[in-house]
């Protein structure tokens, strides 16, 4: 598979991504926790710009703090860092396949 990556190093930045790329991003990957706002946070506005998106949040934390905190929803597709890019593919699929059968 060959795909094409569009990286931002902020929030914002990722927003004027989504703005000026939306109708080709097919996938969000971002970490819960960062500067500016958190993944939760981003993802809410930009499923805004572009509805029905599939997202990936990822963090350094473990799920059981994430969820203590409740920085993301229940049922989020979730991958926990650090990771291989075989378990990268396979979280993507997993992702992919879920939000089809929900549509």
């Amino acid at each position: 598979m060959c795909y094409k990556v569009l990286t931002a190093g902020t929030p914002g930045e990722a927003l004027r991504q989504f703005k000026a790329h939306g109708p080709e991003i097919q996938l969000l990957i971002t970490d819960v926790v960062m500067p500016e706002m958190n993944g939760r946070d981003l993802a809410k506005l930009i499923l805004g710009i572009t509805p029905g998106l599939k997202c990936l949040f990822t963090s350094g934390y473990t799920a059981n703090v994430i969820a203590l905190y409740s920085v993301l929803d229940e049922g989020v597709n979730f991958l926990q860092k650090p990771f291989s890019i075989m378990i990268l593919r396979l979280r993507f699929a997993r992702c992919w396949n879920k939000n089809r059968r929900a549509a």
